[in-house]
């Protein structure tokens, strides 16, 4: 993979975090790893999927053509 990739993980998830950590160091493109704290495997927390909304959007803006 060469495109610019971000990686969003819940800190609470800590498999699924050292995974991204493994795939991040294998990518050669730009990577970003977002961890967001004290969020579970699928964002259920109060306010963790608007964080991961919001991660999202300012990666895509800052990387993608207008």
């Amino acid at each position: 993979v060469r495109a610019p990739t971000l990686l969003i993980v819940g800190g609470h998830d800590e498999q699924v975090l050292e995974l991204n950590r493994q795939a991040q160091r294998e990518l050669r493109g730009e990577t970003r790893l977002e961890v967001v704290p004290g969020a579970t495997h699928l964002f259920e927390e109060p306010g963790a999927l608007e964080q991961v909304a919001d991660l999202a959007a300012r990666w895509f803006t800052a990387h993608l053509a207008p």
